[in-house]
């Protein structure tokens, strides 16, 4: 009897902890009320990810992403939505260090839906 309820509680705590967020997911996760701006809410994203290669002496640095219009352009023409989208170990996934958490792709999408705006 102790087995069994011992077991069932393990069992039970497997099952809660396999949640499909990480700590950074839940972490980085922002509650967007209105439309999405890159000033307001992109920019932080592409700083934190993109910049250690899209920045002068990063191994990216051909193609920056230190301005609204260069990130704007990145969407526009250079595939970057489909490029953060892509799962670990496909080529081509930005940033190269790993995927980024799905709320904040969300939320380049969310300002890809809202028109690309900047303020």
């Amino acid at each position: 009897m102790k087995n069994t309820i011992l077991y069932t509680g393990l069992l039970a705590l497997f099952f809660v902890s396999c949640d499909s967020n990480t700590y950074e997911d839940i972490s980085e996760e922002q509650n967007i009320v209105g439309t999405v701006t890159y000033t307001a809410n992109v920019k932080t994203i592409i700083d934190n990810n993109c910049l250690s290669c899209h920045a002068p002496g990063g191994v990216a640095s051909f193609r920056p992403l230190l301005t609204y219009a260069q990130v704007k352009d990145a969407v526009e023409n250079h595939n970057l939505l489909g490029r953060i989208q892509l799962q670990n170990g496909q080529q081509q996934l930005m940033p190269q260090t790993g995927r980024m958490p799905q709320a904040n792709i969300n939320v380049i999408l969310q300002w890809n839906t809202d028109g690309l705006l900047e303020n």
